[in-house]
């Protein structure tokens, strides 16, 4: 009884050595290719989104359209007003201004959500609609 109860100990012993062998085996090196790089992972991708939002900052995606009669003796809104502007307020507004023999576009440079120049009401609310007042 007492080399039966030896033998089965030393077997046990012997399937928990090679179970413990195989468990390493499996486990990722620390070379970047597993569980062990994933902290390195996570901070390149966090540097990489900063500098995606940062680059995102400069973009023109602040945009809105105003269209008016800019004489009351036409119609159909052919006079128009845009305002394109990235985070900061900085950008452009171009205006085309339609007549009944001709039309005419002004574009002005806008700095800080405000510009040097006069603008129209119209300009404005292109302006305010763009920033999301």
């Amino acid at each position: 009884m007492d080399i039966a109860l030896a033998c089965l100990a030393i077997v046990l012993a012997a399937a928990a050595l090679i179970h413990s062998v195989l468990v390493a085996r499996k486990r990722p090196e620390p070379d970047g290719s597993g569980v062990e790089a994933l902290p390195e992972d996570v901070v390149g991708l966090r540097q990489e989104v900063a500098a995606l939002r940062a680059e995102a900052r400069d973009a023109l995606k602040h945009l809105a359209v105003v269209r008016y009669d800019a004489f009351g003796d036409m119609g159909g809104h052919l006079s128009w007003s845009v305002a394109i502007l990235d985070d900061a307020g900085n950008g452009i507004v171009l205006t085309s201004i339609h007549g009944r023999s001709e039309a005419r576009t002004y574009a002005k440079s806008i700095a800080g959500w405000a510009c040097e120049q006069q603008l129209s009401p119209e300009e404005e609310e292109a302006i305010g609609h763009a920033r999301g007042r």
